[in-house]
C-alpha cells in the first residue's frame, strides 16, 4: 500500500502520483464473542474493537440477554456491518472485521476450536494476562451481557475448553471490559510473538 497524490482529474480518469510505501501493521488474530446488549452500546463497542483491529466480532444470544434484544439482533447485523467499515476505513485498515450473523450461545461455543476465553466476574484467581500466557493466536474472547454469564454457561464453555479470566475486581459495562479486554490481549500476544512486532 502506498501513499498517493491526486496529480489530474478529468471525465473519464483520474491520475496519481505514488508516494512512500505505506508499513501495515500485523496485529495477532484476535476475535471476540459479545453477547447482545443495548444497541447503542454494542455499536459503540463495535466501532471500537473494530480500530483496535479484531478479526471477528459474533454476537451471541445468551441466556440473560433481553428478549426483545435478542429478537431484533438479527435486523441489526447490516447496521453493524456498516458501523465496522466505516471504523475500519477511519483507523486505515485494509479490511473490515467479520461482523457475524447473531447466534444462541450453545451453537457457538463448541465450533470454535481456538484458544478461548471467557471473561467472568466470578473468577477470582486468574487475571487475563496469566490465562494468555497459554494462548497463542488465533484467540476468542467472550464478554456476557448484563448481569453476566449465568453459571450453566460458564460449564458449557470450561466443557469445550474454554478458559475464565478476570479483568479485576471492578464490575465493568460489557462494552468497556471488551474494549480493555481486546486492547491487554493485543498487547500481550505482540509482546509474546516476534512474528507479530511491528
Amino acid at each position: 500500500m502506498r501513499e498517493g497524490t491526486v496529480v489530474s482529474v478529468s471525465s473519464d480518469q483520474v491520475e496519481f502520483e505514488l508516494g512512500a510505501e505505506i508499513r501495515l501493521s500485523i496485529l495477532p488474530e484476535v476475535s471476540v464473542l459479545l453477547s447482545v446488549f443495548k444497541f447503542d452500546r454494542l455499536e459503540w463497542a463495535i466501532e471500537k474493537l473494530t480500530e483496535l483491529g479484531v478479526a471477528r466480532i459474533f454476537p451471541v444470544i445468551s441466556r440473560r440477554t433481553e428478549a426483545h434484544l435478542g429478537k431484533a439482533a438479527e435486523k441489526r447485523v447490516e447496521r453493524w456491518r456498516k458501523i465496522a467499515l466505516e471504523a475500519a476505513q477511519q483507523a486505515r485498515r485494509t479490511l473490515p472485521p467479520e461482523v457475524l450473523s447473531p447466534a444462541p450461545l450453545k451453537r457457538v461455543v463448541g465450533a470454535i476450536q481456538d484458544c478461548g476465553i471467557v471473561l467472568d466476574e466470578g473468577e477470582e484467581s486468574v487475571s487475563l494476562k496469566s490465562a494468555l500466557r497459554e494462548c497463542r493466536p488465533p484467540v476468542w474472547l467472550a464478554f456476557g451481557p448484563e448481569g453476566g454469564w449465568s453459571p450453566e454457561e460458564i460449564e458449557l464453555f470450561h466443557q469445550h475448553g474454554w478458559k475464565t479470566a478476570s479483568l479485576g475486581s471492578t464490575i465493568l459495562r460489557a462494552e468497556t471490559a471488551a474494549i480493555a479486554a481486546v486492547a491487554i490481549t493485543v498487547s500481550e500476544l505482540t509482546r509474546n510473538s516476534p512474528a507479530t512486532n511491528h
